[in-house]
């Protein structure tokens, strides 16, 4: 059983993949996104039917699970994941290097908590067909937004954070559209921390799983232990559930911010059972002419800048490895 996490990132995801990662059946690792980093470079590595050329896909993925700032602890053989591969292309080295993953821990399925497959659903669905499970895990926008906004990753306004929340909501609802019941599965954040052992309970029934008292006790795992050693963005994973993290959009953002976001992305918010707080009943929802926009790009790339500049020096470092690998392959693309 493969499982693939779809969503937004700053939706809980790191919390339900520590819960399941105590699953005795399911691996969870922290994910080193490998479809949203390597989907963009693949021209720089040729046609992949040439067996060099797809060599080389399988060793740059390889090293990049190696420098993952959260460390597997698992050897990888590069002539093993290449002949795990059912056909050669990006979705194949992801899934022969996941069930690698698996098999070192000695269980037999495995969870991807990467949020954003779920731009790579079609090809994920292609290559996986029905051994995959679909866990869309979401969250009130506007709460999404709030930490994103605090975050060292992701948008920095609430017009861009409302962009890309709304596109991933309807690609993950098209997808329990599209796919059977019984391979797809949504949670709600507020749910999941409001009543987490039933939720989860849910979850194990919907993965055929029994229920481990020990996901509710994921906190004190070695895999919490070493998440939150990794970085500033994850030192939340050492605590306990908590029940309370929810609407704090109401006093964190500011009405122009929540009028922002729920012009953008009203329709997904409603769809999913929130209510609007501004648009709709006080306010009419905003229009942005290419000026607006403008300014908005210039503000977001202002604040992302900023953000960098504050990166402590231990996560920089924590990353380096990774943004090393990649600009590497992207130097090899700027030569095709």
């Amino acid at each position: 059983m493969k499982v693939f996490m779809i969503g937004t990132q700053r939706s809980g995801s790191n919390l339900l993949r520590l819960m399941v990662n105590q699953a005795p059946t399911i691996a969870a690792p922290h994910p080193p996104h490998v479809l949203e980093r390597f989907t963009p470079l693949l021209r720089a590595y040729g046609n992949l039917q040439d067996e060099s050329n797809f060599e080389r896909l399988i060793d740059d993925v390889v090293r990049l699970v190696e420098v993952n700032p959260v460390s597997w602890g698992v050897t990888f053989d590069r002539a093993n994941i290449r002949a795990r591969c059912r056909d050669n292309s990006l979705v194949a080295v992801f899934g022969s290097v996941m069930d690698h993953m698996a098999e070192s821990y000695g269980k037999p399925d495995w969870m991807c908590k990467s949020l954003a497959n779920v731009h790579f659903l079609p090809e994920i669905e292609r290559y996986f067909g029905a051994d995959a499970r679909y866990l869309y895990l979401y969250r009130d926008g506007r709460d999404v937004c709030l930490s994103f906004l605090k975050a060292v990753v992701g948008e920095k306004t609430a017009y861009h954070v409302a962009k890309q929340w709304d596109v991933e909501q309807q690609l993950a609802l098209d997808c329990g559209r599209r796919v059977p019941s019984s391979q797809f599965l949504a949670l709600s954040y507020e749910e999941l921390t409001s009543n987490p052992e039933s939720t989860l309970r849910l979850l194990c029934r919907w993965l055929g799983i029994d229920f481990s008292p020990k996901m509710l006790d994921f906190h004190e795992s070695e895999e919490a232990n070493k998440t939150a050693a990794s970085g500033k963005l994850w030192e939340n994973v050492k605590k306990p559930v908590m029940a309370t993290n929810t609407k704090k959009w109401l006093t964190g953002m500011t009405p122009d911010q929540i009028i922002d976001f729920e012009s953008v992305a009203g329709r997904s918010l409603v769809q999913l059972g929130y209510e609007l707080e501004f648009v709709g009943r006080t306010q009419p929802a905003r229009t942005y002419d290419d000026e607006a926009k403008a300014a908005l790009d210039a503000d977001n790339r202002q604040r992302k800048a900023a953000v960098k500049e504050e990166l402590p020096p231990e996560d920089l470092a924590a990353r380096k490895p990774q943004e090393d690998l990649l600009a590497s392959v992207r130097a090899r693309l700027v030569a095709v």
